[in-house]
């Protein structure tokens, strides 16, 4: 049965990749003789400046990541295993944060930590940061079932519900009572994510090797309870992840602790500062006022490990498997949803984080999140001038431009292979929806850094403004991105 499925499975990509290819010929038999002429010379060099901004950083990012991947992480791997057991942690505490989760996910991941707590040898502590009574019987029943020997143990952390970001405190500072010292550390997972065989002997040691990495982050795979596409979607967002994450690594300035999974020392998440940034962080905007951050944990703590003075780390055969839950039918919906809570967390930890100076974050850091605030503009460069062409000059500018986009994603897509995640048929037409789609969500929330929410429960952040102030930030923020947008526009059809 499971040979017919992937023969299926195999035959169905093929089919994709033909059909992809196909529609790469056509349009190269649509361009006329003469696609570019004399009179659009501004339009190339356009095109090819941003261009060589754009896929140089790709590019940069693909080198680095390929040479931490298969050169520098596998002698830092030797350097751990020659350490031994003079790597292991004093004790290790797995604190899962649960929240409206179905009852099958919640089991798959309180089996996969209760059963790496058992596994890895060491002195553990699971701690469960729940809300409902629900998931405490069923994780006390699992516990019984799987029946841990002494050396394991188990502490619940009840909280009301009310977000996130007061689980991971709560949580934090139960371990707080447990007084751990130095060398113990500290896993955070996240109520949807499995692990995989191994994965805390693969994480830990990585502390003692490094005295300044204060948290680490891991290899992500998933399964998506949703449709192709959106299944697709995801897995192309974890393949690219791989590759910045390993290219990051290269200098320890990973830009985020993953919600999903990430690890860190117990002296880290005991510390009050630490806490207080996980729990309250705050953003005072000069035209939006002051607002709480209520997505965007992973962010808070990368932000205060770096202002901690500590570096950070990804671990690339530490895996782990999230359980993708779509927080609508409609792929469209669903990603864009999914869209403005991402880049919404990444886009309010932005410009604080630069503030941190090169000396602190690196120079390929700093350029790396520079390139996170233009990205939003030089992404709709190339559609727009484009179709500005194209009323201009002729059809044949937007069939070279979507010739040109079809053939480059198509070299993306392959290079994506070499991360070791799975590539398909769809990622090129993917990658350059998450180009436009994904720019203009930037431009959109960029405007709107106070307006948050989360996706798996209607949780949205109210800040009791007075009614002029509500009035004036609503208003103000359509009105910048209308005059952004105009702008953007009105230059490059002067231009062109």
């Amino acid at each position: 049965m499971q040979i017919m499925h992937r023969l299926k499975h195999g035959l169905l990509q093929a089919a994709g990749w033909l059909f992809y290819l196909s529609l790469l010929m056509g349009l190269a038999l649509l361009l006329p003789t003469s696609t570019f002429d004399a009179d659009s010379k501004d339009f190339i060099f356009l095109i090819g400046a941003v261009g060589i901004w754009r896929y140089s950083m790709g590019a940069t990012h693909f080198v680095r990541g390929m040479i931490f991947l298969y050169i520098v992480y596998p002698h830092l791997r030797r350097k751990v295993r020659k350490l031994g057991e003079a790597a292991a942690p004093s004790q290790v505490f797995l604190m899962v944060t649960s929240f409206r989760i179905d009852a099958l996910t919640t089991a798959q991941v309180y089996s996969s930590v209760i059963r790496e707590a058992i596994d890895c040898g060491f002195p553990t502590t699971v701690v469960c940061s729940l809300v409902e009574m629900s998931d405490e019987l069923l994780v006390k029943s699992l516990w019984a079932k799987m029946n841990p020997p002494e050396r394991v143990k188990l502490d619940f952390v009840r909280i009301a519900g009310t977000g996130k970001r007061d689980g991971l405190a709560f949580g934090f500072r139960a371990i707080s009572r447990h007084l751990p010292d130095d060398r113990a550390v500290v896993a955070v997972i996240d109520g949807d994510t499995v692990l995989s065989e191994g994965v805390v002997r693969k994480t830990v040691p990585w502390f003692q090797l490094f005295g300044n990495v204060g948290g680490l982050t891991t290899n992500e795979f998933c399964e998506v309870r949703g449709g192709y596409i959106m299944s697709e979607w995801h897995k192309l967002r974890f393949a690219q992840r791989h590759i910045n994450m390993c290219s990051m690594a290269l200098s320890k300035r990973v830009l985020t602790m993953t919600g999903r999974m990430s690890v860190f020392r117990a002296s880290v998440v005991t510390d009050p500062a630490f806490i207080a940034d996980v729990e309250n962080d705050s953003l005072q905007h000069w035209r939006l006022g002051r607002f709480k951050f209520l997505t965007g944990d992973d962010k808070s703590s990368w932000f205060s490990l770096m202002r901690l003075g500590y570096d950070t780390f990804y671990v690339p055969d530490a895996a782990i498997h999230t359980v993708e839950h779509p927080p609508e039918k409609s792929f469209i919906k669903s990603s864009r949803k999914l869209m403005y809570r991402w880049y919404g967390n990444n886009l309010r930890q932005n410009s604080r984080a630069l503030g941190l100076g090169i000396r602190r974050l690196g120079l390929f850091t700093s350029v790396v999140l520079f390139d996170q605030r233009v990205s939003m503009w030089t992404s709709l460069l190339g559609l727009t001038i484009a179709v500005i062409a194209s009323f201009k000059y002729g059809i044949a500018f937007i069939l070279a431009y979507l010739l040109w986009i079809g053939l480059t994603r198509l070299v993306l897509t392959l290079l994506l292979a070499c991360s070791g995640h799975s590539i398909g048929p769809a990622y090129p037409v993917i990658l350059y929806y998450n180009q436009i789609v994904g720019a203009l969500m930037k431009i959109y929330v960029f405007f709107r850094l106070d307006r948050q929410s989360w996706t798996r429960q209607d949780t949205k952040l109210s800040r009791d403004l007075a009614s002029f102030q509500g009035w004036f930030n609503t208003w103000s923020s359509r009105t910048m991105t209308f005059s952004a947008g105009s702008i953007f526009v009105a230059v490059l059809m002067t231009m062109v």
